[in-house]
């Protein structure tokens, strides 16, 4: 599903145009964008929660060049809630 499709969906559920329905996704993606850089964690109930955890940083090497470069750092988690794994089963 891409996020045009989701903006679709969301429209006919709620009877809003188009438009403003993907003012309000775009609205929300962003909201949770900035969330997620200050390192707030994200709770959806009945959906799960989005958290930024960190990683140890590793050294990799890039095979075209042989040249060694560390990665690391911060990457976003999801943990799904009870209700979505129930969902998908």
């Amino acid at each position: 599903m891409t996020r045009a499709d989701l903006v679709v969906r969301m429209a006919q559920a709620s009877g809003w145009p188009k438009a403003s329905t993907d003012r309000a996704l775009r609205a929300m993606l962003t909201a949770m964008r900035n969330a997620l850089r200050r390192g707030e964690p994200i709770t959806l109930v009945g959906f799960g929660t989005f958290s930024v955890a960190r990683r140890r940083p590793r050294t990799v090497r890039n095979p075209k060049t042989g040249h060694a470069v560390t990665v690391g750092g911060r990457v976003p988690r999801f943990r799904p809630s009870k209700e979505l794994k129930q969902a998908v089963r």
